[in-house]
């Protein structure tokens, strides 16, 4: 798999057969790893062992209905008080972020209501800070930490 703009995690992979799978900390669980799983599980790590944040607050492939379709965030972080507060949205390595995976996660956010929009590809990651009582946004140079999520 390709190295990524992340820091380096020792996960956990295994082969069954033909398939290499990562064991993913939240779900428990072995995953298939696919070049979006492998951001994912990454990811996850940098936000827990970076960037602070509880484990327990974290769900992978939390699913939601959206205009009467089954849809899935890939990744959403939940305050104290288990109300979400972030959702953030993968993609492999190869696939650029565009308005596209904004326009997706900003429909899942239709429905989570959300302060914090996060994409990202491993290689590039923009975060997004929405501010619903001035109706605005605004793109932030890092990721925040968990006391920066939760103060």
């Amino acid at each position: 798999m390709e190295v990524l703009n992340l820091p380096k995690t020792d996960l956990k992979l295994q082969r069954k057969g033909n398939r290499l799978t990562v064991f993913d900390i939240l779900r428990k669980k072995m995953i298939t790893l696919t070049p979006e799983e492998w951001v994912r599980q990454h990811f996850i790590h940098f936000l827990i062992n970076q960037k602070g944040y509880n484990a327990s607050c974290i769900a992978n492939e939390v699913a939601l209905n959206l205009n009467n379709t089954q849809k899935r965030c890939d990744t959403v972080v939940y305050d104290s008080q288990a109300l979400p507060i972030m959702i953030v949205e993968y993609k492999a390595p190869h696939i650029p972020i565009s308005q596209k995976v904004f326009n997706q996660i900003s429909r899942y956010n239709i429905k989570m209501h959300v302060r914090w929009l996060v994409v990202s590809n491993g290689m590039q990651h923009y975060c997004c800070k929405i501010n619903y009582e001035n109706e605005t946004y605004e793109f932030l140079p890092d990721i925040p930490s968990w006391q920066e999520l939760c103060p």
